[in-house]
């Protein structure tokens, strides 16, 4: 069974179609989530009952597909252009295909003539209960087969199971690694904690903090000293931490802290406390001794500043701009220079546009926040993107002339004008 690429559809349905996909991802607040024992077994049970190599659970924003799960390859994210699994999402239906090099689209796709030689693709759409599709389940085999109607179907119904489980990880409250808040969890404690400061017109700050060269970490000691790295990080800042404060793991070594009644001048302060012992401990495995260190941005609650999504924003923002000036070091958003101005931002999951050379070349980016005076982008890879573009937002008409503040590998921190 091969699906066909969607026709006859105008430019403002896929817009809208889009946009309207991205906010049901955006509500299941799944995106870059520590891997979970529930996924990585419908993962392994489909390697098991199909005889194959490789399984993914995968979650596909605008630029990318993420891997929530999978097993049999050793890349975490592809750029959502170079993925068989697009064509899942265009159609919303299964696709099939039994031998890459037989087929048109993929004949000459690196995937298939390069080393991971592969041949045989089984995808199928992720979708919520209200039929959005989020992403795709995938069975996939260096080897040419056959997938018959009755596989077609297990595989749908192995979707199915994984859908159901990431809707019950949107009641977990406990991260099962480093035993903090869930990143839903902590958003939900955080908004709580923000109304009451402003109803009682009380000081607030936040923290963002991010390990440093995580990546390397896991590829140079394995996941298994990466986890220890997460949970010996997340022990310190416990134990560093008034027993009022709020803190969670927001994503894989991203961590936040909520600090009630502390103004600027304080969240630095504790930031550098933080920042400081990570940086003097020493983690043991069965790996070895090593050392970590990680980077901070700090925001507060202002006129301005008044929920917690802008406050998470800025806090990001300014931990992305500590990693610009080297790492291991504490940025606070207030303390920004004039140039780059302090505004609210809304957390946002949009579908963006990257244009440069007189508009010739152009790079698909994921929105992560928006202001009036910024956003914070995420693309495949930041190599190449020069200092000034413009930012599209085709379904919201947007478009404005942009400059890097900071960025790092995939991350942008971007001022408008």
């Amino acid at each position: 069974m091969v699906v066909a690429e969607p026709t006859g559809r105008s430019m403002a349905d896929a817009n809208d179609r889009e946009t309207d996909r991205l906010a049901a991802l955006d509500a299941l607040d799944i995106l870059d989530t520590p891997r979970d024992d529930g996924i990585d077994r419908v993962v392994r049970l489909i390697k098991h009952v199909f005889a194959i190599e490789i399984g993914i659970v995968s979650l596909i924003d605008a630029h990318r597909q993420w891997y929530k799960a999978c097993s049999g390859l050793l890349a975490e994210e592809v750029p959502l252009k170079d993925t068989f699994c697009r064509y899942v999402v265009a159609c919303d239906e299964p696709l099939v295909v039994e031998d890459a090099t037989k087929d048109p689209r993929f004949a000459r796709h690196p995937a298939v003539t390069g080393a991971d030689h592969l041949r045989f693709y089984a995808g199928v759409p992720l979708k919520t209960r209200d039929g959005h599709t989020v992403g795709t389940v995938c069975a996939i085999d260096r080897s040419p087969r056959e997938f018959t109607p009755r596989d077609l179907s297990v595989l749908t119904e192995l979707a199915g199971v994984a859908m159901d489980r990431i809707e019950l990880l949107q009641s977990a409250a406990t991260d099962g690694l480093t035993g903090t808040l869930t990143r839903r969890a902590f958003r939900e404690e955080a908004e709580k904690l923000i109304s009451l400061a402003v109803r009682h017109q009380h000081e607030l700050s936040c923290i963002v903090l991010d390990v440093d060269h995580f990546k390397r970490v896991n590829d140079t000691y394995g996941h298994a000293a990466g986890d220890e790295v997460l949970k010996a990080v997340a022990a310190t800042c416990q134990s560093n931490l008034r027993a009022s404060d709020l803190f969670g793991r927001l994503g894989g070594e991203e961590f936040a802290v909520i600090l009630p009644h502390v103004d600027s001048k304080g969240a630095v302060a504790a930031a550098e406390k933080l920042r400081a012992a990570i940086a003097a401990q020493t983690i043991h495995g069965d790996f070895g001794s090593l050392a970590v260190t990680a980077s901070f941005g700090t925001s507060t609650l202002s006129t301005k500043t008044r929920d917690g999504g802008t406050l998470l924003s800025q806090a990001d923002a300014a931990m992305y701009l500590a990693k610009a000036a080297g790492r291991n070091r504490c940025v606070d958003w207030l303390s920004l220079d004039a140039g780059y101005q302090a505004g609210p931002r809304q957390r946002v999951l949009k579908a963006g546009t990257i244009l440069f050379d007189d508009s010739h070349s152009s790079i698909d980016c994921t929105i992560r926040s928006l202001g009036a005076d910024g956003a914070a982008i995420t693309v495949s890879n930041s190599a190449g993107i020069p200092p000034e573009f413009v930012l599209v937002v085709a379904g919201d008409g947007f478009e404005a002339k942009c400059h890097v503040v900071a960025r790092d590998r995939q991350n942008l921190e971007l001022a408008f004008g």
